[in-house]
């Protein structure tokens, strides 16, 4: 938006003799203009702090103003090095050496006397690991041809099936350009002049090509069974997604990791197209790990994690750029309970239940200082009304993602992705009763008295839940009270039991657990 004109004294003036109802209104236009601008700024001042250290944005883009390295582990006190116990890669020397090199002593280095016809009493030994000379080694085949005795007719032996062409590369060769390109990512110019270096050989660019699509046509039954591997007997998958230029567009490459498989695709999409072509996510068993982006989430019955990496690096931008102290206190108690699970997890299988309760009590208090520092948006009646959700700052948003770490119900996951559409529409309908909603939409503990602890939820919550749906797609009452048709300006709490019911049902579910 182009900000106008502002008014000019005279303006004011005129306006001024119209009388007071005028002034009030130039003031709230001016005051409308106030805020939109105060949002642009906050808006690029948030894009312009961003950085590779506190959002997903890559080192490349930090250009040349790159951050203050920072670190959120903590002193171990600890002496630098190998710790006592560790096994260590030193470099020994072998029983059997490949070469032998003497040296001879042939006079005294005292006397000067000759030593030659003298036997050595003992020897001492150096070893040097060393790469022997290399070079490109030419293998020629051939096939007899033979002419029958009694019939005069030709018969050529056969080569082996991996030799087709006259002159052609060998499997091993083939196998290292792929190696040098694809996972050391070195280019196509630079993997052909290495083969020159190292082997006195330059490679061709289309023969680089060539291989990689060969290889990639090799692996596709690995690749196959590996997919099956992550859907159904890894426990925990981690997913994320990246773009990338191909050709001059930009397409996403697309990554399953576990701690022994990585698996990467590249697709035109980020979303659930291109996840539901990849096919891992859809039918995982285990659990899936990840930032969130709401495709993932387009599978109600697989258990989500949040990747806490995400979530320390914008707890980073919070600190630096809100001056909020709970974003510094929860990136810390993250790293404390990351620390205090893998000093455990050799012994024990989870935390001692009063070291969790502990973490539980601390998560909750950070959690409430941030969001007393960030309350919801106010839903104002009289502001035009706009489609989507309503804009929140990014801390308010982190803070919704973080509310309820718990895990949602395998009985209630069916039913949220009705639950979420609702909530979608809950504010656009609850004009008339603001006062009895916000509360609700403010964190869900009057809810809690509404419904006590009664969950999964009953077929009487669903039965509910259908004539909130009803209510909010054309406003009647279809619970079975007949079709009475309640305009927007004219709603109040008194006609809305069922549908107030069933919005506490529906913001205790998100006060819970970890939905968004």
């Amino acid at each position: 938006m182009t900000p106008r004109g502002l008014p000019t004294p005279e303006d004011i003036h005129a306006t001024y003799l119209q009388g007071e109802a005028a002034v009030l209104a130039l003031v709230g236009e001016l005051t409308a203009l106030i805020l939109n601008l105060q949002a642009r700024v906050e808006a690029l001042e948030d894009h312009l702090g961003k950085n590779s250290r506190n959002s997903s944005k890559p080192p490349s883009s930090d250009g040349l103003q790159k951050p203050r390295p920072h670190n959120l582990r903590q002193r171990s006190g600890k002496k630098s090095g190998a710790q006592p116990g560790h096994e260590g890669h030193t470099l020994h020397a072998v029983a059997q050496p490949d070469h032998l090199h003497l040296h001879p002593v042939e006079r005294c280095g005292h006397c000067g006397a000759s030593l030659r016809a003298v036997p050595a009493s003992a020897y001492e030994r150096r070893q040097v690991f060393e790469l022997p000379p290399v070079r490109m080694e030419v293998t020629e085949h051939r096939a007899e041809i033979k002419h029958g005795p009694h019939c005069g007719q030709t018969t050529k032996g056969a080569f082996p099936p991996e030799v087709t062409q006259p002159v052609q590369y060998g499997p091993a060769l083939k196998a290292q350009a792929v190696s040098f390109n694809q996972s050391q990512f070195i280019p196509l110019e630079r993997t052909s002049e290495m083969f020159a270096d190292l082997y006195g050989h330059p490679v061709g660019e289309g023969t680089l090509v060539a291989a990689t699509q060969e290889m990639a046509a090799a692996v596709i039954p690995a690749n196959a069974q590996g997919k099956g591997q992550w859907r159904t007997a890894e426990p925990v998958v981690h997913f994320d997604e990246r773009g990338l230029r191909v050709t001059g567009t930009l397409q996403w490459l697309h990554s399953a990791s576990t701690a022994r498989l990585t698996s990467y695709a590249g697709h035109a999409k980020r979303g659930s197209a291109a996840i539901d072509a990849i096919g891992i996510l859809p039918t995982l068993a285990g659990r899936a790990v990840h930032d969130h982006w709401q495709a993932y989430f387009t599978s109600p019955d697989i258990a989500h994690s949040l990747c806490h990496a995400h979530h320390l690096r914008e707890l980073a931008f919070i600190e630096e750029r809100y001056q909020q102290g709970w974003a510094a206190e929860m990136a810390k108690l993250l790293v404390e309970i990351k620390a205090a699970v893998e000093e455990a997890r050799p012994v024990h299988r989870q935390l001692p239940e009063a070291k969790r309760a502990e973490f539980v009590r601390r998560y909750d208090r950070v959690m409430a200082e941030g969001l007393h520092a960030n309350p919801p948006p106010v839903f104002a009646a009289e502001h035009p009304k706009k489609r989507g959700r309503i804009k929140q700052s990014p801390p308010k948003n982190l803070l919704d993602r973080l509310v309820a770490p718990k895990e949602l119900p395998s009985e209630v996951r069916p039913f949220w992705r009705r639950v979420r559409s609702i909530l979608a529409r809950v504010r656009s309908v609850l004009e008339g009763v603001a006062a009895v909603g916000e509360p609700l939409l403010r964190g869900g503990v009057g809810c809690r008295g509404v419904l006590g602890t009664d969950l999964p939820l009953s077929p009487y919550d669903m039965w509910h839940l259908g004539a909130w749906e009803a209510l909010l797609e054309d406003g009647h009452d279809r619970s079975g009270q007949g079709r009475r048709s309640y305009p927007c300006a004219a709603r109040s709490t008194s006609v809305y039991p069922k549908a107030l019911a069933c919005l506490a049902i529906v913001v205790t579910l998100r006060s819970r657990y970890c939905a968004s």
